[in-house]
């Protein structure tokens, strides 16, 4: 059956990349028009802190990720499971936490590089003010709610695969209660 302890494990990172997405959203940069001593105005931003937390949730979400398929073996490595429903779950389950996993990573991904992106002097030729981009609004939390999608199906995946493991003797290896010998 499924180890409860792994079960935990990858909740508890799960979690903690969750929390660490959500916080990178809620402490995203903001940018303010300010003017420097010659009179050029310029993109001011505050704390960068959000593309740390980001990576943090993005390393988090990777370990989470690589404990499963290390135990699984990764569903191509290793012994073959037995025919049953389980396996076509355990077969469905990991092609949707790859899905979820890379839609998540890469939400992770690029919201702490637009987040870590600045600019300073856009128009320095220009009279216009430069433009002070910022991350647009729901990235993080995009990449949070792909982290809970992640986390829910890369365990129901090794309850699946783990069911489809030890589900028992082979059909084949049962008894079947009427024996033949040689006369």
């Amino acid at each position: 059956m499924a180890s409860s302890l792994l079960l935990a494990v990858v909740f508890v990172f799960d979690l903690i990349a969750f929390a660490l997405a959500v916080a990178a959203e809620q402490r995203r940069s903001t940018a303010n028009l300010a003017q420097n001593i010659e009179g050029r105005k310029y993109c001011q931003y505050d704390s960068d802190i959000a593309t740390g937390l980001g990576v943090g949730s993005l390393f988090i979400l990777v370990a989470s990720q690589v404990i499963i398929m290390v135990v699984t073996r990764c569903l191509c490595c290793g012994k073959a499971m037995r025919p049953s429903g389980s396996r076509s779950w355990a077969i469905c389950l990991f092609i949707t936490t790859w899905l979820t996993f890379l839609i998540a990573a890469s939400c992770l991904l690029a919201g702490s590089v637009r987040n870590a992106y600045h600019t300073k002097y856009r128009d320095l030729l220009g009279e216009r003010a430069p433009s002070c981009q910022t991350l647009r609004k729901g990235v993080f939390g995009a990449g949070a709610a792909f982290i809970v999608l992640t986390g829910i199906v890369s365990e129901l995946y090794y309850v699946s695969f783990s069911k489809a493991n030890n589900g028992g003797a082979l059909p084949y290896a049962r008894d079947t209660g009427v024996t033949m010998s040689n006369l």
